[in-house]
């Protein structure tokens, strides 16, 4: 090894000197400001939170000491006292001038951290996003002894601290100065002050006022006694309406002693899309967490919002929402199970409230019985589904049919619902949203039912065949039709059903899409590619329009003689089949509409001397 290798090594084995962190408080309070905390007004919350666990810290020593937080705001300054447990100078030093530092780590509270709302040690550093100074006043409760002492900054990163006279702070507690900045003022007027007070503080522990009003109101209002059931709900009715702006259907309590959940669901009086993130009001230990936690409830739940206070669960570092993780896990758990108890008392007990409430939202019932076969063992004889027979339930539908049919797509409803029902053939349309995958559900909760898809074929088998003489009759009519449709991928077939009205049914299904839509991009691709879509021709089944021998109007095309006549009719009857089920038209359609309406024009007008 050469000197320089062994130097080098020397000098990286030799100790090194710590460097300690500089921290720029004006950028760190920008920081705050614009990145950590969605608005200024978490300041007061911050205040508050410091009032109540110096309280907390102090009554875990003392329990008969007093509880009272008190603010005034006057003149673009805010003061908050409280009778907490106060500090000394040299907690001052420690606690206050270093950012990241907690109150809740001094010596002897550790036990009773679970206690306390703050978490992070952020503290009064909040305070410097609507104010310049903060001047702190403090005299300790744990040595009463040590005079008070006054701890003074500026959000340029200075402080200054001096022991005070005993006259000055008689009592244990501290006093919080805060002086606004320029533009934050309208943060510490009184009405503002006094707002957030109480949409913050409204459900802690201890007594805090505004100057002479009230803050909190206790007990909340989902745990008072009432007279009667009927007074609650008009009670909790007013709350909802007072914290979310509606009359709730219904509400739902969310007493879970083991997570340390009280609150209350409000049932929504409309429905909402299973999209929209609700947004519900969490109170942490009394403290209001958020007022937009979305992801306290199961997706499921969307057709409530919430408002509980808990001591289980974890804030961030913003203290604006919730922690993901376990715990917060087995919480949603246990309030969707509080829900699902609720529509199971329902249907037990109240159908008519049930009745209600599905009117509104059965999407999301009908989201929870995807996953759930107890919930859809319970709510199908309630759930409303669209059906041949009208709108049921799958239980009453199940009764009425021994087979269970059902359709992907709202458009195979429509195209065969008339038809199906005229011939005694029971249809669900499962084209909404959950429904198909509910009706293939159903088996499993319901033993011995039979459940099938419904294709183009069991509709045709279905209907009645033409006396075999008779199509070989009009073997040539059908031959003409069937000439003019096969260019668009369609059969014609011939068979007689009800209603008479009908003169034509157009009926496919995904397979013989599939195939058409194959077909068409092969006409659109290059060579390389038309041979690679003419490979992947199936044996799929063709789309067929069925002409119903029964109508009269048929009838008379099929005893027409000109083979580009019934052409003609047989393009009008296809198109009018296809507006009948509701079916996009593909330009090709479109086409064809309009070629067969110019067509028939021409032969309407036709002058005296041609055929009519």
């Amino acid at each position: 090894m050469d000197s320089q290798t062994s130097q080098s090594s020397q000098a990286s084995q030799s100790p090194q000197t710590p460097h300690t962190f500089q921290v720029d408080l004006r950028g760190l309070v920008d920081l705050l400001s614009h990145h950590l905390y969605s608005s200024p007004k978490v300041y007061l919350r911050e205040l508050l939170q410091n009032a109540v666990d110096a309280i907390t810290a102090r009554r875990a020593e003392e329990p008969g000491a007093p509880a009272r937080v008190r603010l005034y705001a006057e003149g673009g300054a805010l003061r908050v006292e409280d009778s907490g447990v106060g500090l000394t100078e040299a907690d001052v030093h420690t606690l206050l001038a270093t950012i990241g530092r907690s109150s809740k780590r001094a010596d002897g509270l550790r036990e009773a951290r679970s206690d306390f709302l703050g978490q992070f040690g952020i503290g009064l550093l909040a305070c410097f996003v609507v104010a310049e100074r903060i001047r702190v006043v403090s005299r300790s409760a744990r040595t009463p002894e040590a005079p008070p002492v006054e701890w003074t900054a500026r959000d340029d990163g200075s402080y200054t601290v001096r022991p005070l006279p005993a006259t000055d702070r008689p009592e244990p507690g501290t006093t919080v100065y805060l002086t606004a900045r320029p533009g934050a003022a309208e943060w510490l007027a009184p009405e503002r002050v006094l707002t957030l007070a109480r949409d913050f503080g409204s459900l802690l522990p201890y007594d805090v006022r505004v100057g002479e009003e009230a803050v909190t109101d206790l007990p909340a209002p989902w745990e008072r006694s009432y007279p009667s059931p009927a007074n609650r709900r008009v009670a909790l009715a007013r709350h909802c309406h007072e914290l979310f702006g509606f009359t709730p259907l219904d509400s739902i309590d969310l007493d879970v002693p083991l997570a340390g959940i009280r609150g209350v669901a409000y049932v929504l009086p409309s429905a909402v899309s299973p999209a929209q993130r609700a947004g519900h009001r969490v109170h942490l230990k009394g403290m209001l967490l958020t007022e937009r936690a979305e992801q306290l409830l199961p997706d499921w739940a969307f057709f409530v919002r919430c408002v509980l206070d808990t001591d289980s669960l974890r804030p961030t570092a913003s203290r604006e929402s919730l922690y993901e993780d376990e715990t917060l896990a087995a919480v949603r758990e246990a309030l969707g199970e509080r829900i699902r108890s609720w529509l199971t008392s329902l249907a037990a007990g109240d159908p008519e409230r049930l009745a209600a409430f599905l009117s509104v939202h059965h999407l999301g019932v009908k989201s929870l019985a995807r996953h759930d076969k107890e919930m859809l063992r319970t709510m199908l004889p309630w759930l409303p589904f669209e059906t041949t027979d009208g709108r049921l339930s799958l239980e009453e539908f199940a009764q009425r049919h021994p087979v269970v049919h059902f359709t992907r797509t709202v458009e195979e409803y429509r195209q065969v619902a008339p038809i199906a029902s005229a011939q005694g053939v029971g249809v669900v349309n499962g084209g909404y949203t959950y429904d198909s995958e509910l009706v293939e559900a159903l088996p499993s909760v319901r033993p011995g039912t039979a459940v099938a898809e419904l294709d183009a074929d069991t509709v045709t088998a279905h209907l009645d065949s033409v006396d075999a003489g008779v199509e070989l009759a009009l073997s040539g009519f059908l031959a003409a039709a069937r000439a003019k449709l096969d260019p668009l991928g369609c059969d014609v077939v011939l068979r007689a059903f009800h209603p008479l009205s009908v003169p034509a049914l157009h009926l496919d299904d995904r397979a013989a899409r599939h195939e058409q839509a194959r077909a068409e991009a092969e006409e659109r691709a290059d060579d390389l590619w038309a041979g690679i879509l003419g490979s992947l021709r199936g044996s799929a089944p063709r789309a067929r329009l069925v002409l119903n021998h029964l109508n009269p109007l048929v009838r008379r095309i099929s005893a027409l003689g000109d083979p580009e006549l019934i052409g003609t009719a047989t393009e009008s009857l296809y198109g009018q089949a296809l507006l009948m089920a509701q079916r996009p038209l593909r330009p090709a359609d479109s086409a064809l509409l309009n070629r067969a309406f110019i067509s028939l024009l021409e032969w309407a007008t036709h002058g005296e001397g041609g055929s009519r």
